[in-house]
């Protein structure tokens, strides 16, 4: 026998149908909780527990004081792993992204002393870049470099990552190893807020780490991508024994 849904997945899905039919339309609020509780004849607690659902889901977001609104989709973006550049690209042609970047000088602390392989206090330089779609903050990348290592001609804004990692690269040795890591996590109450996203919605959490020929770390990366606009994507070549690309 099929499990009887729950009352709080069996209103996410009126709703959910309502969003993908257009009857309810992005941006649009919604009732207030107490009146969608009595249209469904439920308690506001399980109501809620409805709302969540499409909260996780990225359908509907809360914004404090207003009350809950009809996300507008948001365009994805692959990254792409496994090369020796930090690399993300829209999954249209139009899909471009705006990118904010901050520059702050700081000092190794906390696991950058690990990441890095440097000691504490060493001088290092942030480039926290916050990619936008229209007014909607997008995804989060925060990227260290040794303060030696760093241009101070990065523009605080440009149209793609690439354009931060293409100054990065002027000043960087040739890359030898890059390490990423991928992991999908609930988002931090820091992250959540800055990307306007639930905490119930998971993100894709990706550390990247270059070192050059002498194993110098000479870049790493802490990007956080929301799992409902993003895809991870690495490509492995695989060599014959003629030392030929196998197809």
């Amino acid at each position: 026998m099929r499990p009887v849904p729950s009352l709080r997945h069996t209103i996410a899905d009126d709703m959910r149908t309502k969003i993908s039919t257009g009857r309810i339309k992005a941006g649009e609020r919604l009732p207030s909780e107490a009146q969608l509780a009595s249209n469904y004849e439920v308690s506001t607690a399980t109501l809620r527990s409805a709302l969540a659902v499409l909260h996780g889901e990225g359908l509907v977001e809360k914004i404090h004081g207003k009350g809950n609104f009809v996300r507008y989709p948001r365009r994805r973006i692959t990254y792409v792993g496994g090369g020796l550049t930090l690399r993300t690209k829209p999954s249209a042609p139009d899909s471009a992204l705006r990118v904010s970047v901050r520059t702050t000088n700081l000092q190794a602390h906390g696991q950058l002393i690990g990441l890095l392989g440097v000691s504490a206090s060493f001088p290092l330089t942030e480039f926290l870049c916050l990619s936008y779609q229209g007014n909607a903050a997008h995804s989060l990348a925060r990227i260290y470099v040794p303060r030696d290592l760093s241009p101070t001609d990065v523009p605080a804004e440009t149209h793609c990552y690439g354009g931060v990692e293409a100054k990065l690269a002027e000043l960087r040795p040739p890359l030898a190893e890059v390490r990423e890591r991928v992991s999908a996590r609930p988002p931090t109450p820091e992250e959540a807020a800055t990307l306007r996203i639930s905490s119930a919605l998971a993100v894709l959490a990706i550390t990247r780490v270059a070192s050059d020929r002498m194993g110098r770390v000479v870049e790493a990366a802490l990007l956080v991508l929301p799992g409902d606009r993003a895809d991870a994507l690495f490509i492995t070549h695989h060599m014959s024994p003629e030392g030929t690309t196998g197809q």
